[in-house]
Formats: structure tokens, sequence, C-alpha cells
């Protein structure tokens, strides 16, 4: 099932999300679903909360032939090592701009059959990993820009903003 991906806007995107206490059925089957719904946005990541669900998880896909579901992630340590490139999100469609990462972190989350991992991870998956983090906490890729490159996007997320408020008015009048 594809899951509608909410954009900039929605109070879900801004709320920190709560740890899941029993791996469910029903958690698995929005694990998997969220997975259908990543790969059919073209996305390498998707969390809970972009799917409108209050809950400490992801899925993730770099494309190394690895799907990983990510329940509960904790970050433990950052290195001192910095990489910046551009990022995107899925919730903040057609802009992509520089943010500042570590390279490489050491995390700890529960995977979808309940074993808890502790690994390092480094390069783009180590991005990937902490963009989908943030998410759980409220925060959106667009806060860790440069207050420069915020001016620049600035009309195009009131423009975001904006047709998120629309839409919402036209599902409360249908």
């Amino acid at each position: 099932m594809i899951y509608e991906i909410k954009k900039y806007g929605e109070e879900c995107l801004v709320k920190e999300s709560v740890p899941v206490s029993e791996i469910t059925d029903e958690i698995l089957e929005i694990l998997d679903n969220m997975v259908e719904t990543m790969h059919d946005a073209n996305g390498v990541g998707l969390a809970a909360p972009q799917v409108g669900i209050n809950k400490r998880f992801f899925v993730i896909d770099i494309g190394d032939g690895v799907v990983r579901k990510i329940i509960n992630p904790e970050i433990l340590e950052f290195s001192e090592s910095i990489s910046e490139s551009d990022e995107g999100c899925l919730s903040v469609p057609g802009i992509y701009k520089k943010v500042k990462r570590a390279y490489e972190i050491k995390v700890k989350y529960m995977n979808e059959l309940g074993e808890v991992k502790e690994e390092t991870m480094n390069g783009f998956l180590a991005k990937a990993f902490q963009h989908e983090f943030d998410h759980l906490t409220g925060t959106l890729f667009i806060e860790k820009i440069s207050p420069m490159a915020k001016r620049l996007i600035a009309q195009k997320l009131k423009h975001i903003k904006r047709e998120t408020e629309r839409e919402h008015k036209n599902r409360e009048n249908a």
C-alpha cells in the first residue's frame, strides 16, 4: 500500500516521535508499506512522521542491495570528520541544499526481527541515517542549511506550505 507523504507545513513533521514499545504485525506491515512508498517516490529513506505516524522508526534503501528497517534508533557517536553534500526530502519536494553531517556515526537500533544492532556507518548511509533520524525529532533538513540558503528557498517553502494548507481545506470540505 502506498502512503501519502506529508509535506512541509504538516504538523506531524515537527513533532517528537515516541518509541515503539512492541514490534507488532501492524508495525511490520507499516514498515513494508513505507518501503513500497519510498521506492514509489524514488526516495532513499522514509521516516514514520513523513506518513503521519508519530513513532520512532524509518526505512532506508541507499541502493546497496540492503533495505534497512530501523526501529527506536540512537546515534551513539558522531565523527569529527564532516561531509557536506546536497540533500533533498520527499516532504520538501523540489528543494536540494548543502547540509553538513558527520561522515561517520555509531548507531544502535532494533531491526524488524527485534534484534538490537550496533554498527558504524559512514558516507551516504551515515548521511541518510542522520537525515531520517532528524525526522524523529521533528527536524527537517532545511533547518540545517545556511542562513543564505534559507533566504534563497523562502519563497519555495511558502509555496509548499500554501499548497499543503489548500489540500487540508479541500479534504475538510470534501
